[in-house]
């Protein structure tokens, strides 16, 4: 009998994770400003997003936490993908609150990040906090959410959804009609 508790006890936990995200900053919202410790290929550096922002949209993705499952399959994504943003103008920058020990390495493992796009580190989880971003059921990490910030800081696109498979495509495609914008 400790069979069927035990799995519901499992499925719970599951669908605590597996429950849709939805991120508080919207469309048109001032984007806050950080700095953070980052990697890129495994060695150190600041990040600044005011600085990015300089060179043009920049893609800020959340994400819980290095070497799990659902994010090494993002990153492995985004890194897929990263020639495509470059040729738009756009930077990527994964953040995240989660294993921030070991994101070196997670920024140079080309199942991960393969060394094409910076990771940072948010401890405390006050960046993703300050983008909505933290994972109801474990707020000291940052939830699934990913942004196109425009070069004038102002949210241009967001998408929450804890599964990984449509971040990079809505992000690329939201980062392509900031173009025809223009």
């Amino acid at each position: 009998m400790a069979r069927p508790i035990l799995s519901l006890a499992l499925a719970a936990g599951i669908a605590a994770f597996a429950a849709p995200a939805f991120a508080a900053l919207g469309v048109g919202a001032h984007a806050p400003d950080f700095t953070a410790p980052a990697y890129l290929a495994g060695k150190p550096f600041t990040f600044k997003l005011a600085d990015a922002l300089k060179k043009g949209p920049v893609v800020v993705y959340f994400f819980p936490a290095a070497h799990t499952p659902g994010c090494n399959l993002e990153a492995h994504l985004f890194s897929e993908a990263i020639d495509k943003f470059k040729a738009e103008g756009a930077t990527v920058i994964g953040v995240t609150a989660g294993n921030t020990g070991e994101l070196a390495d997670f920024s140079k493992e080309t199942e991960h990040c393969g060394g094409k796009f910076p990771v940072a580190a948010d401890q405390g989880a006050k960046i993703a906090a300050s983008y909505d971003a933290v994972l109801d059921k474990k707020p000291e990490w940052s939830n699934r959410t990913s942004y196109v910030i425009a070069p004038d800081g102002s949210i241009a696109a967001v998408h929450s959804e804890l599964n990984p498979g449509q971040h990079v495509k809505t992000m690329l495609d939201a980062v392509k009609a900031l173009k025809t914008k223009k």
